[in-house]
């Protein structure tokens, strides 16, 4: 069943697909065009897994560029029916990142065909090219683009491209940049002019977990569409995948991420896997709120533990997702919200959302509690409010000195004076009290006033920070 309340938002924009063989260079192409590192870039064969997509603004013209895994076996370029009859493992990583790249290729509005000038013409570009042209609906939509032409002497040995019937090669270095100004030039001047318009303010939802626990599965029941490969084999999300929703008008980004494993893991040792978890922890760095994704089925590791304190470093709010809800027997809340408490005491205060993303449960009340921490994160209070709450506090509960005096001496300690309590930040909310005291003020205290700034303002899901200062 369709999720109305979810509206799926693109760009609008022509869509630019790069296409061709494992290791041509399309990685590295697509990071020159767009202007950053957005994805990963290595020698190994099928680096790239889940399409990537950014949005290329070159002469007052914008597409949208997307950079596909490499095709190994030529024949997933075939038709519908000779696709059937390949008998293809579904559960296979490089069959479900092949069959992605066979479906932007036929919504792709062009599409730049990349070839290898240090490897040659090879029978598969050939066979690629071929079969191409058949799902294709508009041939001329195929742009011949020769990469690894790195300097003058290598431009002779592309006229054999020309065997390949798309006409004129664009000659490009990715690596040094060398005639990517004339690729994007060639390309604008294909596409009519449309202006983008950016989202308003967007809610960027980083989505976090240890390999397995459902985080690709999470983002697809969300978007409502299997928009990033899911496979049972770990590690299956390489580089973050982000996109946008609507809900109740409000924009909001999602990023799926690689798992993350222990430093100590043997797989950090792999490259591929170390460098998609410090994409995905740079992710975490620019974002509102993170969902941490639990496995409910098994218990909470000391690693997760480690996630947490990572996101509260970068005081980022907090989102807790118990996924595969649907598979426990006995769901009973409260026994196991005691439970995943009990084990992330020191963020008592995150919320708990139990659902399935594999049957698309409770995903909006997921979205809801986003809507609401990204408000309580972006929340201004009253001066006027917060100085009757600090009158009230300090009669609830007397301020004690921070020192180690202990018995009859303790109550004879003068008491630390509250003066005045500012918000002077958001996003996330801090805080500065100004204090007037000899010996400081206990922390459990500013713990005790951090649970009734929540309890009081509504503060859900978001750290707060209460800065000390003392009046001279």
């Amino acid at each position: 069943m369709k999720n109305t309340k979810i509206k799926k938002i693109t760009s609008g924009l022509p869509t630019v697909v790069l296409f061709g063989r494992t290791n041509v260079g399309k990685s590295t192409l697509f990071n020159k065009l767009v202007g950053g590192n957005k994805a990963m870039v290595t020698k190994i064969a099928g680096t790239t897994r889940d399409a990537n997509h950014a949005v290329v603004d070159w002469q007052g013209k914008q597409f949208e560029l997307v950079d596909t895994g490499g095709i190994l076996e030529p024949k997933i370029l075939s038709g519908e029916d000779k696709i059937k009859k390949l008998k293809l493992d579904k559960n296979n990583i490089d069959t479900l990142v092949q069959l992605q790249t066979r479906k932007y290729l036929k919504q792709a509005d062009y599409i730049l065909f990349i070839a290898d000038n240090k490897d040659g013409l090879l029978k598969h570009d050939k066979e690629m090219v071929l079969l191409l042209k058949r799902i294709v609906e508009k041939k001329k939509n195929i742009i011949l683009v020769v990469n690894k032409v790195d300097n003058p002497k290598e431009r002779a040995k592309t006229a054999e491209f020309y065997k390949l019937a798309l006409g004129d090669p664009l000659l490009v270095s990715a690596t040094n940049g060398t005639g990517t100004g004339d690729l994007l030039d060639y390309v604008c001047a294909k596409l009519p002019k449309i202006v983008f318009k950016q989202n308003s303010k967007e809610i960027k939802v980083v989505i976090l977990g240890q390999p397995n626990v459902g985080k690709s599965s999470l983002i697809n029941a969300i978007v409502g569409e299997e928009k990033v490969i899911v496979n049972e084999q770990a590690h299956t999300t390489r580089e973050p995948q982000d996109m946008v929703i609507e809900y109740n008008k409000q924009a909001i980004r999602f990023i799926d991420t690689a798992g993350i494993v222990k430093n100590k893991s043997k797989m950090t040792k792999q490259q591929l896997i170390k460098r998609g978890i410090a994409m995905s922890l740079t992710s975490l760095k620019h974002a509102d709120i993170a969902l941490l994704v639990l496995d409910i089925t098994k218990d909470i590791s000391h690693h997760e533990t480690k996630l947490v304190s990572e996101i509260l470093e970068d005081r980022i709010n907090i989102i807790i997702v118990a996924n595969k809800w649907d598979a426990i027997d006995d769901r009973d809340h409260k026994q196991y919200q005691t439970f995943i408490k009990s084990k992330f005491p020191f963020i008592a205060w995150a919320p708990i959302i139990f659902l399935s993303a594999k049957n698309k449960t409770k995903i909006n009340q997921l979205i809801e509690n986003i809507l609401i921490s990204f408000a309580s994160r972006n929340k201004k209070i009253d001066e006027e409010e917060l100085k009757e709450f600090l009158r009230s506090s300090a009669r609830h509960a007397t301020p004690l000195s921070n020192t180690k005096v202990r018995g009859i001496m303790k109550h004879k300690m003068p008491k630390p004076k509250l003066i005045r309590l500012e918000q002077t930040y958001v996003n996330p909310v801090e805080f500065t009290l100004t204090i007037k005291s000899k010996f400081g003020l206990k922390d459990n205290y500013l713990k005790y006033l951090e649970n009734r700034l929540r309890d009081k303002f509504e503060l859900v899901g978001t750290p707060i920070r209460i800065i000390v200062r003392h009046k001279t």
